[in-house]
């Protein structure tokens, strides 16, 4: 894979919904303004991959769920992915050889453009970075947020985005968090964070923010209930196609109460004049120095497993926060 010559690689793809295959893929000649990256290792994204592997991505929004490297469309077949970190083998000589995070799919080897990958902090594994695409979900929440010091904040749903949430808010002063789970199991992993947690029904009320990231209405109503008079709740969730319900009687409205959506896609308003994607993204490896995030890294298995590991990961009965895909295994195909 020298030069500008192209190549092979192997990719992930789901095939039709709930089924995916490894396949190989042809490697684009590279142009002097892009790079060739070896993958070290992905992250699979429980909660977006989980409704695409599903084939749980309304029509509507086909367009709006692409991600900036798919091949494909919705409900497949279909490659699809965001968390992957790489070394630039090919490409300009201030990356070559440079550890990298990249928006792209499951695969072994790609070809980009030098302006989609963000450097790596040399500080920072490799392990960690994966979760680049998540952090950088949890900045952009703050940022539609603007949390205060002395804020009481919740957020709701334990997953890799709600743990990443409720880090970043623990290193504001003065700011109390409490991460808040149907699963108790989840309790070390916000003390390990620096945050509080409670079951649903044990959480303390009167928060000025809420951030819902469970992706349920029972979360969504619980996130209502948590709020003091004109608090915020912002949603991450993505629903897909699923119905949502929430009753709107009792405070919400004497309680002049707010749900705000916050979508990673495009920089929230707050800072869209004055922060690019990039500089996002950046942000997020800069904060992943924090070795505090290596708890939401629940467990690993190597590429050539990952149509059976998918399965198992949607259906949750391989239980993660988030999974990383290893790599060095992986014997990748010349071209003839």
């Amino acid at each position: 894979m020298g030069g500008r010559t192209g190549g092979e690689a192997l990719a992930f793809w789901v095939t039709e919904p709930g089924a995916g295959e490894i396949r190989r893929s042809t490697l684009p000649r590279r142009r002097p303004d892009e790079v060739t990256v070896r993958t070290l290792r992905s992250g699979v994204s429980r909660g977006t991959e989980s409704l695409v592997f599903a084939g749980r991505v309304p029509l509507s929004q086909h367009d709006a769920m692409r991600a900036p490297f798919q091949d494909g469309d919705f409900p497949g077949p279909v490659k699809y992915g965001y968390l992957n970190v790489g070394v630039v083998e090919d490409g300009p000589s201030r990356l070559l050889g440079r550890t990298v995070f990249c928006l792209h799919p499951h695969q072994t080897a790609y070809v980009v453009p030098a302006t989609a990958v963000t450097v790596v902090p040399d500080d920072v594994p490799v392990a960690r970075a994966v979760l680049a695409g998540v952090v950088e979900t949890a900045v952009n929440a703050l940022w539609d947020a603007g949390p205060l010091v002395g804020d009481r904040v919740a957020v709701v749903g334990a997953g890799a985005v709600g743990c990443s949430v409720a880090r970043l808010l623990a290193r504001i002063p003065g700011v109390t968090v409490t991460l808040v789970d149907v699963d108790p199991g989840r309790a070390p992993v916000a003390t390990a964070l620096g945050a509080d947690f409670a079951l649903p029904d044990r959480a303390e009320g009167g928060r000025d923010l809420v951030f819902h990231t469970s992706a349920t209405s029972a979360g969504l109503q619980a996130s209502l209930e948590l709020l003091a008079a004109e608090g915020t709740v912002i949603e991450l969730s993505w629903y897909g196609d699923a119905a949502t319900s929430v009753s709107l009687g009792g405070a919400f409205h004497s309680g002049r109460l707010s749900v705000r959506a916050s979508q990673v896609g495009t920089v929230s308003p707050a800072r869209r004049t004055r922060r690019t994607t990039g500089d996002r993204l950046a942000l997020a490896l800069e904060l992943l120095r924090d070795p505090a995030f290596d708890c939401l890294l629940t467990g690993e298995s190597s590429f050539e497993t990952l149509p059976d590991v998918m399965p198992r990961l949607v259906s949750r009965t391989l239980p993660a926060l988030c999974h990383a895909v290893t790599y060095d295994t992986v014997e990748v195909p010349c071209s003839a």
